[in-house]
């Protein structure tokens, strides 16, 4: 790994967090799938189960946690499950971890090898009423592709089949959802790194560099600055590429009076930041970008500002919805008789504001959590309104991360450009 040690406390309050909300006699059997091949012999770059992270730390394939609090063996209520390392194996694939380097991670104590856990497994099982499986629920997530996890769980009820099995991704979705200060820290790490390829790409772009050249800034700032990976695809659209919202070709020339969209983030620990900007080609905004630009970030700001605990995010999502409205309305883009005749279920903001306000962000980029819950301190959102046009081929998009506090919430990416000022002088040459 690229990233410094991690404090193993962020580990350890994550599992006893989960441990209380475990029934009584009850057993938990995280797992971590498998390498996955690609195509020929080529292996797809390793991202782990975001859960096992959660509770562990470990990236290694194969990695499982076992929680069983009741267990009469007070040695056994928390376990780590690791391959053995091999010799052989390490010598094309390199290092694997050892009991002492697993537990320095994680903060757990006993750890075992993967070989050795069918027969310790059989005898918890046995003293357990109830069993908590993974399955990688999420509300985004509809794939045909089969899924180790599923394979893992079927297997598990196959062998022991009137146990009474419980749904550990709803502790999950509620206790990752609201993310403790040891998580945030490292989530800031993550968040300062962007900040620094933001700043760096401001002075590097110019009319005639290329997308992919600016994307190659962006990851050359990651990985100097030990950054995991990008957090998702990078998002690099100048021009009317702007309004393709999940734009990833950046293989274009960035052209003099354009703006260039741009939505990227570094993943550092495991833990994902999201930013997007929209900034000018040449270095200054037109008197209508600026004028598009500004009523986008006051939308962003007033988002901010209603994103209080006990709301819900769809309730945030329709107050900001009628905020645009406004906005579009004096910048020229929508008139009070649209707002008047609109269908309710195709609204006149949806021509120009057409994805949502945003998303929980943690171990996964679009983060488990609900929509239609109320929103708890210790969340943590993006916002990200943005407005389209078509006629104008312009594209629009601000957005930050934000800690939702008890009264006032915490922008990560606080001191990074954001007004149009703002980013003008960050674009300055020497």
């Amino acid at each position: 790994m690229r990233y410094l040690p991690l404090n193993p406390k962020l580990f350890e309050n994550n599992r006893s967090r989960f441990i209380k909300k475990m029934k009584k006699n009850s057993i938990a059997v995280i797992h971590a799938h498998d390498q996955l091949s690609e195509n020929g012999d080529a292996i797809i770059s390793y991202k782990p189960n975001s859960d096992v992270v959660w509770l562990s730390g470990v990236v290694q394939e194969k990695t499982m946690v076992i929680l069983y609090p009741d267990n009469i063996d007070k040695n056994f209520r928390e376990v780590l499950v690791v391959l053995r390392p091999n010799e052989i194996l390490e010598k094309w694939e390199g290092h694997k971890l050892s009991k002492a380097e697993a537990t320095k991670i994680s903060g757990i104590k006993t750890v075992i090898y993967l070989d050795q856990l069918d027969a310790l497994l059989q005898s918890w099982m046995h003293h357990a009423e109830y069993v908590y499986v993974d399955t990688n629920e999420n509300d985004r997530l509809s794939s045909e592709v089969p899924r180790t996890d599923l394979d893992y769980v079927r297997t598990l009820m196959h062998k022991y089949p009137v146990h009474k099995y419980e749904r550990a991704a709803l502790l999950f979705k509620e206790l990752r959802a609201i993310k403790n200060k040891y998580e945030i820290e490292v989530m800031q790490q993550a968040v300062d790194i962007t900040h620094k390829a933001f700043l760096r790409v401001c002075k590097f772009l110019k009319p005639g560099v290329w997308e992919h050249e600016v994307e190659a800034e962006i990851t050359h700032e990651f990985m100097r600055n030990r950054a995991t990976r990008h957090a998702y695809g990078c998002i690099l659209a100048s021009g009317d590429r702007a309004r393709i919202l999940h734009y990833v070709e950046n293989n274009q020339e960035c052209k003099a009076g354009e703006l260039i969209l741009m939505d990227f983030g570094a993943e550092y620990g495991n833990y994902c930041s999201d930013l997007s900007r929209t900034i000018p080609v040449s270095g200054k905004f037109t008197k209508r970008q600026k004028e598009v630009y500004d009523a986008c970030l006051h939308v962003h700001r007033y988002a901010n500002k209603i994103m209080r605990p006990g709301k819900t995010w769809l309730q945030i999502t329709d107050m900001a919805e009628k905020e645009m409205e406004k906005q579009l309305v004096k910048i020229g883009l929508i008139s009070k008789t649209d707002l008047k005749n609109q269908d309710p279920n195709n609204k006149a903001v949806r021509k120009y504001f057409y994805h949502g306000l945003g998303h929980h962000i943690g171990l996964d980029v679009h983060d488990i959590g609900t929509r239609n819950e109320k929103i708890k301190e210790g969340m943590v959102f993006t916002i990200e309104p943005g407005i389209y046009i078509e006629e104008e081929q312009i594209g629009i998009r601000i957005e930050n991360d934000y800690v939702v506090g008890k009264t006032k919430n915490r922008d990560l990416f606080k001191g990074i450009p954001i007004t149009t000022a703002e980013i003008e002088a960050a674009m300055k040459r020497k």
